[in-house]
């Protein structure tokens, strides 16, 4: 593909054609033993994952490295994100028993991190809050050795269901501000800029005084018309709430349906925003043009190389599970 910007004759609906992507927009092809052996278990066992769903173009090199994010509370959204290219619309799934099923299936696949999300249930009294505990305490049950990240709706703001999530200890609890302040009804119409720092702040009140040790994170795109001294400001306010973990990334549009993308940002610029969100405090930071939400995932977690190797030195029991070695 060239290096520019070509646009093509404009959609049915009247909005512009999907432009090319510039010649740095290129994903590694997914490859590797790891990478086809997670696939293949993946799919016997029928679990939804955001890396197929929404298409990621980091899939190869975060299966490889034996990190994947799963989907529960099925795959059917109540929200109609700009951006977003999972099904909306009203679901009709639902099964208590999800938790149990998700832990006993990944416990075979020798996973080093999990990142665990979801639609958005607003269906739902709690948001579905009491199913990503209960997946929580499962995965920890049954896989005491791996990572395990929640990344989570905002729960329209009630401060229950997240202190519930809270109390099943995630490494990293995580939600996306996704976007500038300006921009935050276009992108995420049924979302709030205050409501999601508001996720944040408490997520990090609720760790300390249950006592545990947790990390927050959050993930902005870019190239949907915000301008830098916007990034800017949305960096500060994550940082105000003491976020410790961010992603940026290149907005890429999925359809003609979605938002279009305004601007593409060259890999140096990426690096300008890394290198000022680590001096604004953040511990870690993912910043380029395919960064996407849970790239990296396994390395953000405290302790994350100990356990990476304590799960590749496991033994498998008799029932073909990995069990990590004591201690």
């Amino acid at each position: 593909m060239g290096g520019g910007e070509l646009a093509g004759l404009p959609g049915s609906d009247g909005s512009a054609a999907l432009r090319r992507h510039p010649n740095w927009i290129r994903a590694r092809m997914p490859s590797g033993e790891n990478y086809q052996d997670l696939k293949r278990l993946l799919r016997g066992l029928n679990l939804n994952t955001v890396c197929e769903e929404a298409h990621c173009p980091n899939v190869g090199e975060c299966w490889d490295q034996r990190t994947a994010t799963i989907m529960i509370l099925g795959d059917t959204c109540t929200r109609a994100c700009g951006f977003c290219n999972i099904k909306t619309g009203k679901p009709t799934w639902f099964d208590d028993d999800e938790p149990r099923r998700v832990a006993e299936a990944l416990s075979g696949l020798g996973l080093d991190h999990v990142v665990v999300t979801s639609v958005a249930r607003d269906d739902l009294p709690d948001g579905g809050a009491h199913i990503f505990a209960e997946t929580i305490r499962q995965l920890r049950q049954r896989i005491p050795g791996m990572g395990v990240e929640v990344l989570i709706p905002d729960f329209n703001g009630e401060a229950v269901p997240l202190r519930e999530v809270m109390a099943a200890g995630p490494d990293i609890l995580n939600h996306n501000l996704e976007t500038v302040k300006r921009l935050q009804k276009p992108v995420r119409r049924r979302a709030r800029w205050d409501r999601s720092l508001g996720v944040l702040e408490r997520a990090k009140t609720y760790a300390a005084e249950l006592g545990h040790e947790a990390y927050t994170k959050s993930s902005l795109m870019v190239g949907l018309g915000e301008t830098r001294d916007e990034v800017t400001e949305a960096l500060r306010a994550l940082r105000e709430v003491e976020c410790d973990i961010l992603t940026v990334g290149q907005y890429l549009r999925p359809s003609l349906k979605h938002l279009p993308v305004e601007r593409y940002y060259h890999p140096d610029e990426f690096a300008e925003m890394k290198a000022e969100a680590l001096a604004l405090g953040f511990r870690h930071v993912e910043s380029g043009p395919l960064v996407r939400s849970s790239y990296h995932a396994r390395d953000q977690v405290p302790g994350a190389e100990l356990r990476a190797l304590r799960r590749r030195q496991a033994t498998i029991d008799a029932d073909g599970r990995v069990v990590p070695l004591a201690g």
